[in-house]
């Protein structure tokens, strides 16, 4: 690999970096073991690197079994409330974002002058922070992001044990998440975002049916008798909302992997924010929709499929869910193998079915934290509380902050402050404000409620609940009880 000159930072600088593709594919097609002579079809099913990959990449992950929880969200933060904290944590998140990727265009320009080569190499965050920031900042980069992702996984696998027992519930949750952490555990054969083209675009279309489905169907189902829109009553179920709102948007853990399967990754720079206005269409007509019509009967239900009447539409929204869910799992995890395999010393390995077997112990601990805390909807707002806060928003707008804190540092930025940000100063005050809001409203004040209600779930259900929210079996008629 030889780096282009990196004095030159226009659109210039898109060019060394469109490497990332090709480095990508290398280890993606040596696993599979195709040459360059691989069919047009395949190679468009199979290899994404364009601005458009990365939106559907960005948009997919973003939303989707957090979908189901957001009706449960406005219950307990009111119509108003809800509306707003989305508006307000999308684009908080999609700031955070843009200042991920602004520090990955900055770590690989830097690379690029020391003529650093990443062939068959899958730059991650915390080597992004240990290049700008050094090894303390790895170490904090790495801690939070991975047990981020860990639970991020393990969320999108109770809600596939969540959503199915509404179609089949001849077998309880827990059962269902045996089965079915058997079934993400396949997407140790992925090698990389590269391959999620056509996942990414299936996975969307299917959150997108999903939502309108969940939006038109609580319309026609019209307002329960006597319903009743009370939220926001308590504090702690309102900064429990919101610290799910505050999940819901926090979806970036996996930017600088995304961006790293592009073509060009400088032009990364706004896609998240694209994607969260589509995903705006999705989140709030169904949660609106959903709280109109049931109100306050939502906060004893999580999942909003629990309170639609069955019908073939709900069946088949239910099963696009578990089918994306799978997919979201893919890219929760993908970064962990990443990590795991650097560990043991596989990354470089080209063999799909090595590296498969080398990520599998990453499966286990998921299966098993999933097992034991199936509480769907409150350990959202738990780990958006202690982990998203800090992983996606506090730690990058600290991180931005100290990479250009000296004069020399921004007069070099490989990336300038953006067009709508007049100079430096205003990027501070703007990232000042980040990290003090998320700490004390979404750490703070989002800690202590999502925990509080956590611990009411472990004491009303207990760990490793069999069946956490199933409606009581119905008792046998009187007749069968007198004979």
């Amino acid at each position: 690999m030889v780096p282009s000159n990196s004095n030159n930072h226009g659109e210039e600088d898109s060019v060394p970096l469109e490497m990332n593709s090709g480095n990508d594919q290398d280890v993606g097609e040596g696993v599979l073991g195709v040459d360059q002579s691989m069919s047009g079809f395949k190679n468009f099913l199979w290899h994404g690197g364009s601005v458009y990959d990365a939106w559907f990449s960005c948009a997919s992950n973003q939303v989707a079994q957090v979908l189901l929880t957001l009706p449960y969200s406005f219950s307990q933060l009111g119509m108003f409330s809800g509306i707003m904290l989305q508006v307000f944590y999308g684009l908080l998140g999609s700031w955070t974002a843009y200042l991920i990727s602004v520090l990955y265009v900055e770590y690989r320009t830097r690379k690029e002058k020391e003529n650093v080569s990443f062939k068959n190499h899958v730059i991650q965050w915390f080597e992004v922070l240990d290049g700008l920031l050094g090894p303390n900042w790895k170490a904090i980069g790495l801690v939070f992001n991975c047990t981020f992702l860990l639970f991020g996984s393990v969320i999108q696998l109770i809600a596939c044990a969540s959503n199915i027992y509404y179609i089949n519930d001849h077998l309880d949750k827990r059962t269902w998440t045996y089965i079915f952490g058997a079934c993400c555990a396949t997407t140790v054969f992925i090698p990389s975002f590269h391959n999620y083209r056509i996942w990414s675009f299936l996975g969307l279309g299917m959150t997108t049916y999903t939502a309108w489905y969940i939006a038109i169907a609580a319309l026609i189902h019209g307002q329960d008798k006597e319903v009743v829109h009370s939220g926001p009553k308590k504090m702690v179920l309102y900064f429990t909302g919101a610290t799910n709102i505050l999940y819901t948007f926090g979806g970036h853990a996996v930017t600088v992997e995304i961006m790293h399967a592009m073509w060009k990754p400088q032009k990364f720079k706004y896609i998240y924010l694209f994607a969260t206005v589509y995903v705006f269409t999705l989140t709030i007509p169904s949660a609106a929709a959903m709280y109109w019509a049931f109100g306050d009967k939502l906060l004893n239900y999580s999942n909003a499929f629990s309170l639609l009447p069955r019908s073939g539409f709900r069946d088949a929204a239910v099963i696009l869910m578990l089918i994306h869910q799978f997919i979201t799992f893919g890219f929760a995890c993908t970064p962990l193998y990443f990590v795991w395999e650097k560990v043991v010393g596989m990354h470089d390995t080209t063999s799909i079915y090595v590296r498969a077997l080398a990520r599998l112990p990453v499966v286990i601990p998921i299966w098993f934290l999933a097992i034991i805390f199936p509480f769907f909807g409150p350990i959202n707002s738990a780990v958006g509380a202690l982990l998203v806060s800090f992983t996606v928003y506090i730690i990058p707008a600290l991180a931005h902050m100290l990479t250009y804190w000296k004069p020399s540092a921004r007069q070099n930025a490989a990336e300038k402050p953006p067009f709508f940000i007049p100079s430096w100063t205003a990027m501070y005050i703007a990232n000042i404000f980040v990290v003090v809001w998320v700490m004390v409203v979404g750490f703070g004040f989002g800690g202590w409620a999502s925990m509080k209600n956590f611990i009411k779930q472990v004491d009303t259900f207990g760990l490793f609940a069999k069946c956490y929210q199933c409606k009581p079996a119905s008792p046998p008629p009187p007749s069968l009880l007198h004979h």
